[in-house]
């Protein structure tokens, strides 16, 4: 079953009269229970194209569809038209997005920052949301925790919380956003294991990164982009190994 599906999506950036492409033509779709790791120099446009699918972004062109919603589509123009306020907010609450830099409420409790949004976005009964939260912290051994401050975690712990809270809110799909790249080598290893987990349970999950054997190893498939195009995509473990492109096999050479 198709969770994502985007159509020549384009977005270009103004700034001082000055036109900055930086998705040009892109369309993939991602299928239910899917682990989609998207791989690619930095500015090949991967952030721009997550922040587009979750709306922190509007798109300049192109038509993007969520659990069978149109998000926007183009009309006979091709000028991208947005769907209305309430489709729009029920597209929203599908799906997740784990920033890498956990933005996280510092004056909130860890507790309260996995309750807030069920209580306010969801409706959820705050002893309900309570309860959600605290099977969240003890899934991501947090249990500790609840009542500590974001300023008394470390990152890898930071970033478990975020990821509890985008969990708690019950998306249909999960975004990160290159989830270890604030991190050191030590903690980048809990986070990379806390997505494990969600993959073996069949999350549908698109995650932007840098860590090519995670990719290789936790993805279903791979996407590699650059210049805000996709260059080759396919099975994770023969994109890593055996690329085609020669661009692809450059950037790997990398690593």
């Amino acid at each position: 079953m198709e969770i994502i599906r985007v159509e020549h999506l384009k977005k270009t950036f103004f700034h001082k009269e000055q036109a900055l492409e930086v998705i040009k033509d892109i369309s993939f779709t991602v299928n239910k229970g899917e682990v989609v790791a998207i791989i690619g120099p930095s500015g090949s446009g991967k952030s721009t194209m997550l922040r587009c699918i979750t709306q922190l972004e509007q798109v300049s062109s192109g038509n993007i569809s969520v659990c069978g919603e149109n998000l926007v589509k183009n009309d006979e123009n091709q000028n991208p038209v947005y769907a209305g306020k309430e489709a729009l907010r029920s597209i929203g609450l599908k799906t997740g997005l784990v920033f890498q830099n956990f933005n996280l409420f510092p004056h909130f409790s860890v507790l309260r920052n996995i309750t807030e949004a069920q209580v306010h976005v969801l409706g959820t009964p705050a002893e309900e949301a309570r309860q959600v939260a605290v099977e969240l912290l003890k899934k991501m051994g947090l249990e500790s925790k609840a009542d500590a401050y974001p300023c008394q975690l470390s990152g890898g712990q930071q970033q478990r919380v975020s990821i509890a809270r985008a969990l708690a809110l019950k998306p249909e799909v999960l975004f990160f956003d290159e989830p270890t790249s604030a991190l050191d080598p030590e903690l980048t290893g809990e986070i990379l294991k806390v997505i494990r987990s969600l993959a073996e349970e069949k999350m549908t999950m698109v995650i932007v990164t840098h860590e090519m054997a995670f990719a290789r190893d936790c993805a279903d498939r791979i996407i590699f982009m650059d210049g805000g195009v996709i260059v080759e995509e396919g099975d994770a473990k023969d994109l890593i190994n055996n690329p085609k492109e020669d661009r692809t096999k450059a950037f790997l050479s990398n690593y």
